[in-house]
């Protein structure tokens, strides 16, 4: 497992002989911070229902799929704040939670059995789902920018 202090050596020697401006080193280690360790990325996928939060043009569905789930993610904006309402299908298990995590906040909601979930009143800007399944690797969405 990699640390912080071996993280940013590596970038110096990547950068060679001269030093990384602080503001880029602590937005490395921002960045590295949002890391979940040994997750599976799910990535896109196109469905019927999907719209909008993609392209970033406004409220709309979004599907990720990987490991052998799927994420439906219905996104709305009103009075400035957000609101997911998503379903992980098939249900990954007893026990499973969701992470909603923007880059400041994470909310954690149990999966009902349908694999419903919902979260409101999020700040506009960067949106991941984590789903944690007892005994496997936690499967994440990539991050998606919702604006108002």
């Amino acid at each position: 497992m990699i640390n912080d202090e071996y993280f940013l050596a590596a970038l110096r020697l990547a950068a060679g002989s001269d030093p990384i401006p602080g503001h880029v080193s602590a937005a490395a280690r921002d960045a590295f911070g949002l890391r979940v360790s040994q997750a599976v990325t799910a990535a896109p996928a196109d469905c019927a229902a999907t719209r909008g939060v993609r392209g970033g043009d406004g409220p709309g569905m979004v599907r990720f799929v990987a490991a052998g789930l799927t994420f439906d993610l219905e996104v709305t904006v009103g009075d400035g704040l957000i609101d997911v309402a998503g379903q992980v299908f098939p249900h990954p298990g007893e026990g499973s939670h969701v992470d909603v995590r923007t880059p400041h906040l994470t909310l954690t909601r149990r999966l009902a059995r349908t694999g419903q979930f919902a979260v409101t009143g999020l700040p506009p800007g960067w949106l991941s789902v984590v789903c944690h399944r007892p005994g496997l690797a936690p499967v994440q969405t990539r991050w998606v920018r919702i604006r108002p």
